[in-house]
């Protein structure tokens, strides 16, 4: 194995054992846990090092940051992903629920999708955050005309379309991201640790919506 994916391999199994630690500590006083997960290609070592993890995982609710608006069987959905990659072995006896539904369009489905995710323990255990190059962090894109409103809203979720990607989305509000006894930030390579380092050296939220996280207590898990 080449050093860089030992690295990450490393990174993800790091990340993984928090996770469950995480999960395990709330199990102790509350009857059950919400885990939020992001998508993409990043997540995959973490998941498969998750998805054997002890933890009473029929007590625990797992849900997206962030989702395209396709069918949950489509190549790029999220939700696929997490079916097949986390929700196997032990993990399979989770609790998974996905931010889309039957209508046509996110802005049609918003409220249905909204009202589903209210419905869980809140606060989050633990919500892991990704990012993209554009230092966004979820669906909270620089160039989408929805994001002042996901940056200040109350509501759960919120439909965005942005120029820089094919899909619309729908994403957990900023408020609901940050709704969470703990945050993660799983990153890999040295053009994100860069945008990171931009990141920290201002404040405008809307030129990289990844700021909007870095106040809070963030734990950084980042491999070359």
């Amino acid at each position: 194995m080449k050093t860089t994916e030992a690295g990450r391999e490393q990174v993800a199994a790091q990340l993984a054992e928090a996770t469950a630690h995480a999960l395990a500590t709330d199990l102790e006083t509350q009857p059950r846990a919400l885990l939020v997960v992001s998508g993409g290609s990043t997540p995959l070592p973490f998941f498969r090092h998750l998805a054997s993890q002890r933890v009473e995982w029929s007590r625990v609710d797992v849900t997206l940051a962030d989702e395209r608006w396709v069918a949950q069987d489509h190549a790029d959905s999220n939700a696929r992903l997490v079916r097949e990659a986390l929700l196997v072995g032990p993990a399979a006896a989770a609790t998974f629920h996905p931010l889309t539904c039957d209508e046509e369009t996110p802005e049609q489905g918003a409220a249905e999708v909204g009202e589903r995710i209210a419905r869980l323990p809140w606060p989050a255990s633990l919500v892991v955050l990704g990012m993209g190059n554009d230092g966004h962090t979820a669906s909270l894109f620089p160039d989408s005309g929805e994001l002042g409103l996901a940056l200040c809203t109350d509501e759960p979720v919120v439909a965005v379309r942005a120029p820089s990607v094919a899909q619309p989305r729908i994403t957990l509000s900023a408020s609901r991201l940050h709704a969470a006894r703990r945050h993660a930030l799983h990153v890999v390579g040295d053009a994100k640790k860069a945008v990171l380092a931009q990141a920290l050296s201002g404040d405008d939220v809307r030129e990289l919506p990844i700021r909007a996280f870095l106040t809070c207590p963030l734990t950084l898990y980042w491999a070359p």
